[in-house]
């Protein structure tokens, strides 16, 4: 009698060959998946520095960042804590209102401490001039108001700052006591595509 060739695949039961076409397959409907940046149009990333002035207008018909909510104590600290404003700030290239728009922040930013003034800033800043225009960098983080100078982290982008990371450096330049309207040179360091 002659011998056959060995085939391993017919070692195999059928349920066995079938739950491994399954396992083969099953990573084909992931939700998730592997691929090259290059695809993306990701290639070197560019580190980048921008400078703008933050004015932030709480007094007057043309506030433009207002009160939204406050708890129930909120007037009672000495901080202002439980406070949230929403902001629609103009960014400018120099330090006067009068100075050239190049794009606006938008965003909250409440009173998170008890204990001195801490703002949790969120906001993006959304560009509307040159090369940045309809681009946005988001930034999350701690605002220690008194602070000469704050740092806050840069958590990402759209547009040309796609994937975008970094940080903002804040420092006040001018800060009115009895309105409250402050103006505040940023310094973004920030990676990006």
């Amino acid at each position: 009698m002659a011998k056959t060739p060995h085939n391993p695949i017919s070692a195999f039961p059928l349920g066995v060959t079938f739950f491994l076409i399954f396992l083969a397959t099953a990573n084909s409907h992931s939700f998730s998946r592997r691929i090259s940046p290059s695809r993306l149009g990701l290639n070197r990333e560019k580190l980048s520095h921008l400078h703008f002035y933050f004015h932030d207008i709480v007094s007057g018909q043309n506030a433009t960042a207002v009160q939204v909510a406050r708890a129930p104590t909120t007037n009672m600290t000495a901080t202002g804590f439980g406070m949230v404003a929403m902001i629609d700030d103009p960014l400018t290239a120099g330090p006067k209102l009068s100075s050239k728009l190049v794009g606006r922040a938008q965003g909250i930013y409440a009173s998170a401490s008890q204990s001195e003034i801490g703002l949790l800033m969120v906001l993006n800043f959304v560009f509307v001039e040159g090369k940045y225009n309809g681009s946005t960098l988001s930034l999350l983080g701690r605002n220690a108001v008194l602070s000469p100078v704050r740092e806050m982290p840069i958590i990402g982008g759209s547009g040309l700052f796609r994937f975008a990371r970094g940080y903002a450096q804040a420092r006040t330049l001018e800060f009115d006591r009895r309105t409250g309207d402050a103006v505040v040179e940023y310094n973004v360091y920030v990676f990006h595509y």
